[in-house]
């Protein structure tokens, strides 16, 4: 058969050129392109790892920076409630010294008016005995038709007075 007798010229021919032809792509994918590409993933990955340690270096300094304010904050609440408490204990003792202050005066004025009150009482009493003496001394005379004497009603409206 002819196609037969054929095929090891043929088959030979197609083994080299497809050889040459693996062989430049190869050469020029394999020996030309690939490194590059190699060296371009190797390098962004460098790049990624030194992202990743500068932005964990950042984290850590903010945490860092973020617990030194947190205890600045602690301390200046720690300070602020110093204050409040030291202001309250002023105020209260500010106050206290007022209200002594104002229930010494109250008391003053308080004594003041109960001896007012005493006084008046008194005035009432004795102006009352006088009035009692004079109906007593109206009443005898009236009644009995004879006249008492003013001290001797005064002594009676005393003791009655005095007995309830």
């Amino acid at each position: 058969m002819p196609q037969i007798a054929q095929l090891p010229e043929f088959w030979s021919s197609q083994v080299f050129w497809t050889l040459i032809f693996f062989g430049l792509t190869f050469f020029v994918i394999g020996r030309g392109m690939v490194p590059k590409v190699m060296d371009t993933v190797a390098m962004r990955d460098k790049q990624i790892a030194d992202d990743l340690a500068a932005a964990q270096a950042a984290r850590d300094a903010a945490d860092e920076q973020e617990e030194a304010w947190r205890k600045r904050e602690n301390e200046n609440r720690a300070q602020a409630q110093a204050v409040i408490a030291k202001a309250k204990a002023d105020a209260a003792a500010k106050s206290d010294k007022k209200i002594a202050a104002a229930q010494k005066r109250l008391d003053k004025k308080m004594a003041e008016a109960e001896a007012e009150i005493a006084a008046a009482r008194a005035a009432a009493m004795t102006e009352i005995e006088g009035v009692a003496a004079d109906a007593t001394q109206s009443i005898v005379e009236k009644l009995a038709g004879s006249s008492v004497d003013g001290a001797a009603a005064q002594a009676a409206v005393k003791e009655a007075l005095a007995h309830g």
